[in-house]
């Protein structure tokens, strides 16, 4: 990394771009062989990977309660702890050789992240994962799917901060109902980065309403009984 990537890169992860290169780093040497990325990843991981999923922490409160839901290589979430050590980050994966990954990467990273195997749909998960502030997701399922997934994970008012490409507002709008149905609301569309990407990440925030919120919460306080 040289020039005005590097300067880039200084922008988004400030004091902890060491984090950061150490991570790209070890995308560079294990990333392909352990099937995490693609060959043709290598070349591009800091502005596709790594800033790409860096620069939504413009959206995100401080110290808030982050979970990262299929997080597989560790994006976005790894680059989110880097940028963001206030954040109170877990990653969510159900595959047994990516959590090892991530849990490899916390270590070596010396990151205060929390790993769990397992997805948002699992019961047990949503004992763990509750009233959580956001829930991020990259490349891991339409939006009507992510929202039956992760609108119970989150507190009301909490937002779902998926990061989609160009067909954003196109999938938005079709899946608009179902995101409703699953407890959304407030839906659309946001760009993050534009300073410091050619290609700015696309992402859609939804809100989880108050009302679906309450009845989660009344049901977990019956089950407690």
């Amino acid at each position: 990394m040289v020039g005005d990537m590097e300067d880039r890169a200084k922008r988004v992860f400030g004091d902890h771009l060491d984090q950061a290169v150490a991570f790209a780093q070890l995308l560079t040497d294990h990333g392909v062989e352990r099937g995490l990325i693609g060959p043709r990843e290598v070349e591009r991981l800091w502005e596709r990977h790594l800033l790409n999923s860096a620069v939504i922490a413009e959206l995100l409160p401080e110290n808030c309660r982050v979970v990262d839901v299929g997080s597989g290589a560790g994006l976005p979430g790894i680059p989110l702890a880097i940028a963001r050590p206030d954040l109170k980050l877990t990653l969510l994966e159900p595959m047994a050789r990516r959590v090892a990954w991530l849990d490899e990467v916390v270590e070596t990273l010396d990151l205060s992240v929390t790993v769990i195997r397992g997805r948002a749909e699992e019961a047990s998960v949503r004992e763990q994962l509750f009233d959580i502030d956001v829930v991020t997701a990259r490349a891991v399922a339409p939006l009507e799917r992510l929202a039956r997934w992760c609108m119970p994970l989150l507190k009301p008012g909490g937002q779902l901060v998926a990061l989609k490409g160009e067909s954003a507002l196109e999938e938005m709008e079709r899946d608009a109902e179902a995101v409703r149905r699953a407890g959304g609301s407030r839906q659309r569309v946001v760009s993050c980065g534009a300073d410091v990407l050619e290609v700015p990440t696309t992402v859609v925030l939804v809100e989880r309403s108050e009302l679906s919120g309450r009845r989660d919460g009344a049901r977990r306080r019956r089950k407690d009984r």
